[in-house]
């Protein structure tokens, strides 16, 4: 059988894309964000044992209007990995494997993490 006539997996007229393809992405989406997030929280802390100058100075720069944005942005990466997270564990159980447990919890995942982030956007952002 030559190489050309083997067929392709998973197969591109067949494949539709999912909600667990996008779930997975979002997740890795999600802690590479979350990563750059640690990095701005470190640069805070180094700056608190600083002194009050250097101290001053990131409060001006993560107190701006415009870095709410990126907490925002933030809180909903924390809370969707969080969610999701827990979804995984369930599934390191042996449990949510049905079809439609699958979806139903993929769902319940971006909704809870979208109204977790409107509420912490709402109390403590805005």
């Amino acid at each position: 059988m030559d190489r050309a006539d083997r067929p392709l997996s998973p197969h591109v007229f067949i494949y539709r894309w999912q909600i667990t393809n996008t779930l997975s992405i979002l997740h890795r989406v999600t802690g590479v964000a979350l990563s750059v997030g640690l990095l701005v929280f470190v640069w805070w802390l180094v700056s608190l044992a600083g002194g009050a100058a250097d101290y001053a100075q990131s409060l001006e720069f993560i107190g701006a209007t415009w870095f709410k944005l990126p907490l925002i942005g933030w809180a909903f990466c924390f809370f969707y990995h969080f969610a999701n997270g827990i979804r995984h564990l369930f599934w390191d159980v042996g449990a949510g494997f049905e079809h439609h447990q699958i979806q139903m919890s993929g769902w319940l995942v971006v909704v809870a993490a979208v109204i977790a982030t409107l509420l912490f956007a709402l109390l403590v952002i805005i």
